[in-house]
């Protein structure tokens, strides 16, 4: 074990299975988004919803709602980064991470690459929304008082 309070170490098979994770995350949190709206509004379900940037329109409603499931999404991935990465300083190379691998995974779905506006904007801005988001909670977590006397109050003392 390394010497030195949270030192680093590399880990290659953790980083992966932290990215696997997180991809996880970000695909169960959406499609359980997708879900609930889907049900509540009635709207049929597909996989259009998840990967089709044609389908992230502002001028629509539908295109709306999925813009706002995205802002949601990345919310549910900030707690992921909190609960699974807990460093502040790794937020935004997994919630960047998360995001390039959605765009190949759209790129192979719709068997072209991404191009309109609204599908970019809304991706860049819940990577920062995510790391933001990310950061704040686990720079929460890393600032908390570390305990040095080991179970005794001051009044003990």
């Amino acid at each position: 074990m390394a010497s030195g309070f949270r030192s680093y170490v590399w880990d290659p098979f953790l980083i992966i299975s932290q990215i696997a994770t997180m991809q996880s995350i970000f695909y169960m949190g959406f499609g359980l988004w997708l879900c609930f709206v889907d049900l509540v509004l009635q709207v049929p379900q597909s996989l259009d919803h998840l990967f089709s940037y044609r389908n992230l329109e502002f001028g629509t409603g539908g295109g709306r709602l999925i813009a706002a499931i995205y802002v949601l999404n990345a919310l549910t991935g900030a707690l992921g980064l909190w609960f699974v990465v807990q460093r502040s300083k790794q937020c935004t190379d997994f919630a960047a991470s998360m995001h390039i691998l959605h765009l190949f995974f759209c790129w192979i779905y719709n068997h072209q690459f991404p191009g309109t506006f609204a599908w970019w904007l809304m991706n860049i801005g819940c990577v920062a929304l995510t790391t933001v988001l990310g950061e704040f909670l686990c720079m929460r977590t890393e600032m908390k008082s570390i305990p040095l006397l080991d179970g005794k109050s001051r009044a003990d003392l």
